[in-house]
């Protein structure tokens, strides 16, 4: 039973479910909220990513086999592909329930998140626009958020784009480490088309789009707002991470380390923008 479990755990794609449930916790945290509010949005962000994580191994589970993913425990055989779909339709149902508590403009948002997710693995990670899935989840997370808050009001323009440029990001560093299983399953998302080394350049160069804009979006057209200490030190340490990647990806064929160089100037990323606090909503 312990040892269902665990791969059930593991074909939730633990990982980004994690990493989305506590940012969004963060944001909500530096808005202010009740910790009972901030509970039940991470509780719906939480249930939203498994129904994400676990449809994505339901659906590839015969790409994940023909591929031999060894970290995939449906793949292996060691949980049944119908008990994957049934746990991505629960998390699923129960997301969906949990964020009307929300409120119903934050409970429409997290709809259009979770479908982005499901809609990629459905079949857009096929197509040129698969990057669009990503643009959309992430772009609107920040609405989640502030959307779920007593006031209800949306997040601010500038911290939709950052969030869609996180997206794009995520998504171009994401399928580096598959480009070659993917591609002997027919699968030929954008940066595929596009890639190693342009997918590389795009992440690192969209992410220091995002510093900026944390950087200078909360104080454009407010004379009473300055940019902030945590924002400067995020976009220098971006620029300087951006500097290393790019000329690794342009020098030398893609490698771990320029995986884990993304990751590490997404998490900056992302500190600075919860760092930014109040400042989210327009």
């Amino acid at each position: 039973m312990l040892s269902r479990a665990r791969d059930l755990a593991l074909s939730s794609h633990p990982g980004p479910t994690a990493a989305v449930t506590v940012l969004s916790a963060l944001l909500a945290a530096s808005l202010g909220y009740p910790t009972a509010r901030i509970l039940v949005l991470a509780v719906a962000v939480l249930l939203g990513q498994l129904s994400i994580g676990f449809s994505n191994d339901w659906i590839d589970s015969g790409r994940d086999r023909a591929t031999g993913r060894h970290d995939k425990p449906v793949a292996q055989g060691r949980i049944s592909v119908p008990m994957v779909r049934r746990a991505a339709i629960v998390t699923l149902v129960a997301a969906l329930a949990v964020s009307i508590a929300l409120g119903p403009a934050a409970a429409l948002c997290h709809l259009v998140l979770i479908a982005s997710g499901w809609a990629y693995n459905a079949g857009l990670k096929r197509t040129p626009f698969s990057v669009v899935p990503f643009v959309i989840a992430f772009g609107i997370l920040p609405d989640v958020v502030t959307l779920s808050g007593q006031e209800g009001v949306p997040a601010a323009g500038w911290a939709t784009a950052v969030g869609a440029l996180f997206g794009v990001a995520i998504h171009f560093t994401n399928v580096l480490p598959d480009l070659a299983d993917d591609a002997e399953t027919d699968v030929r998302g954008l940066p595929h088309r596009l890639g190693a080394r342009v997918s590389g350049v795009v992440a690192f160069a969209v992410l220091v789009v995002a510093s900026v804009l944390v950087l200078i979006g909360p104080v454009a057209g407010d004379n009473d707002r300055g940019v902030t200490f945590p924002a400067v030190f995020g976009l220098v340490i971006s620029l300087a991470i951006a500097a290393i990647g790019i000329r690794r990806v342009l020098t030398i064929p893609p490698d771990r380390l320029l995986f884990q160089l993304v990751i590490v100037m997404s998490l900056v990323v992302a500190v600075s923008l919860v760092l930014s606090g109040g400042r989210l909503t327009a």
